[in-house]
């Protein structure tokens, strides 16, 4: 995939905007700003370009500037009949690179897997202002350590993300959400019986399932598989909590055995293993795991070099903190 003239210029003029000096970050849609902390009062904000630079359907791949938003992305790829699942709460308003750079999956992450894997080639600008490229489009071509998943999750501290080469999927024929009655079905026994689930959620008390794909296979799976024990819904649980953890095995299953009561609303994604909440001391305190999550001394340590070769000055998000964010 070849990448335009205009896409060129954009990414070019982003690098020019944010420079070689003073500290800088980038605003997208603002929508997950507090994660990592808020960048030191005096940071420069810049705004990454926008638009889809190309698609090639056939390749099932996309080149997108990091400013754009989810929503227009997808509709952008409407026509041909795929999309990308990024899956953000606030489709209209979170954008391509804001995503990435947070790197919390969607909650079709049970299905496609986690956002990181849907990035096949970046562009950013470093510390130094140069713009850096990064992967490819055609994996035989790409040699080298792997920084495009290095820079999902990084918080734009490592470099500002300019744009991106996604990998896309078949936009799903039918996608249908059900729901359970109040304590019927364990949430394990249904994500074990369905075939690829996209997304199965649990509050302690009512299992979600999200079936996509065939109109036919949705509804064979909806009457044998789910059955009357499920109804159909209109929409999931909202997924509107600032906390997510990600809980090891053990805690997940003192989870699933009705161990975690008390601490107030959350929201499990079963077979993935987070926990979305508004008291996420209280939730890890109650299931035996450290909030905010601790690192071993020898990755807190990788961390620090990482960012010391990448930004010695400490000028990009300054303030934001990737080893006490949120783990994805």
């Amino acid at each position: 995939m070849g990448v335009s003239q205009a896409g060129l210029a954009s990414v070019g003029a982003f690098a020019e905007e944010v420079g070689r000096d003073g500290p800088v970050c980038v605003a997208g849609g603002r929508t997950q700003w507090h994660v990592g902390g808020e960048p030191k009062p005096g940071t420069r904000e810049v705004r990454a370009p926008g638009g889809v630079v190309s698609h090639q359907p056939a390749e099932m791949i996309v080149r997108v500037l990091a400013g754009t938003r989810v929503t227009d992305l997808n509709d952008g790829l409407a026509a041909a009949g795929q999309m990308v699942p990024l899956d953000p709460a606030a489709p209209d308003h979170a954008t391509v690179g804001g995503v990435l750079a947070v790197g919390h999956s969607g909650p079709r992450r049970l299905r496609y897997g986690p956002a990181r894997d849907t990035v096949l080639e970046v562009r950013f600008v470093n510390a130094d202002g140069r713009l850096v490229k990064a992967g490819g489009p055609v994996v035989k071509n790409v040699t080298g350590y792997d920084l495009c998943r290095l820079m999902v999750g990084s918080l734009g501290t490592l470099g500002l993300l300019a744009e991106v080469v996604l990998r896309c999927y078949p936009r799903p024929a039918a996608s249908r959400w059900f729901r359970s009655v109040p304590s019927l079905r364990d949430p394990r026994e249904v994500a074990g019986r369905v075939y690829r689930a996209s997304s199965v959620l649990w509050n302690g008390e009512q299992t979600w399932v999200w079936l996509e794909g065939h109109p036919a296979d949705v509804a064979a799976q909806a009457e044998e598989v789910l059955g009357t024990a499920f109804e159909e819904v209109t929409r999931p649980p909202a997924l509107a909590y600032r906390h997510r953890l990600s809980l090891p095995p053990a805690a997940f299953s003192r989870l699933l055995a009705g161990e975690l009561s008390a601490p107030g609303p959350w929201l499990a994604e079963v077979g993935v293993g987070t926990v979305h909440t508004d008291r996420p001391a209280d939730v890890a305190a109650t299931l035996g795991i450290s909030w905010p999550p601790r690192l071993e001394a020898r990755v807190a340590a990788l961390h620090q070099e990482l960012k010391a070769r990448f930004d010695p000055t400490g000028r990009l998000n300054p303030g934001r903190q990737v080893a006490v964010a949120v783990p994805v």
